[in-house]
């Protein structure tokens, strides 16, 4: 299993001025909490891409957790989109599949991660992702709404997400080229028609972005999830 993980980002809708993965959450960054979970599933090798601005602090916490595999810091792009290529550029050669994460998800489980990987043996690329409970309205002019799609058929991405390297690079290739932007790598493989496959995510994989969300993972790791 080769992993990951996007932390490049700077955590503007967090209110602050720096990377929101180095804040800290119950005594540990963010991004901690995150590598711990991704060495729990026994990774072979484990990639981070991140500002320059970062690599000190992420030294630094890699060296009080000392990871039981390979961990690689990678230069991060402006985008996401522009890390995982970079991500992808530095896999080792043997990485025939990939499961690229986002940092700031520091709740989800060893267990999503192997669910992720085993669907790889069948599947070009594979999503985690729960079904939409609230209903969802498409405003294209606020205030006015355009439609009120089918909830029965809207699902939420979260991350881990698998690919087979391959094809993945390929469809980045294509994005460059075409000069397309994506918010996942799932969209590439959907704009490409590769098939992607959901796996069924969890409730507490949530993805900390606003200063609630860090409450609510206090919360959940203090229950312990």
């Amino acid at each position: 299993m080769y992993v990951l993980i996007a932390a490049a980002g700077q955590g503007k809708r967090m209110g602050h001025d720096r990377n929101k993965l180095l804040l800290t959450l119950q005594g540990r960054p963010i991004l901690a909490w995150t590598l711990l979970r991704v060495f729990q599933a026994q990774p072979t090798w484990v990639g981070v891409m991140a500002q320059p601005a970062d690599w000190p602090a992420i030294e630094a916490m890699l060296t009080e957790l000392a990871p039981p595999v390979p961990v690689q810091i990678i230069p991060g792009g402006d985008t996401r989109q522009a890390s995982v290529w970079q991500g992808l550029c530095a896999l080792p050669p043997g990485a025939e599949t990939v499961l690229i994460h986002d940092g700031a998800r520091c709740l989800a489980s060893p267990a999503l991660f192997h669910r992720c990987q085993a669907a790889l043996s069948t599947a070009s690329g594979v999503i985690t992702a729960i079904p939409v409970r609230d209903t969802i309205k498409v405003v294209r002019e606020p205030p006015l709404i355009a439609e009120t799609p089918e909830r029965a058929h809207l699902w939420a991405a979260q991350t881990p997400q698998g690919f087979q390297v391959s094809i993945l690079k390929t469809c980045h290739t294509h994005a460059l080229t075409h000069q397309w932007q994506v918010t996942d790598d799932a969209a590439l493989l959907e704009r490409c028609q590769y098939p992607v496959q959901v796996v069924p995510g969890e409730d507490t994989n949530l993805k900390i972005t606003t200063p609630p969300d860090l409450l609510i993972a206090q919360a959940l790791l203090t229950q312990g999830f």
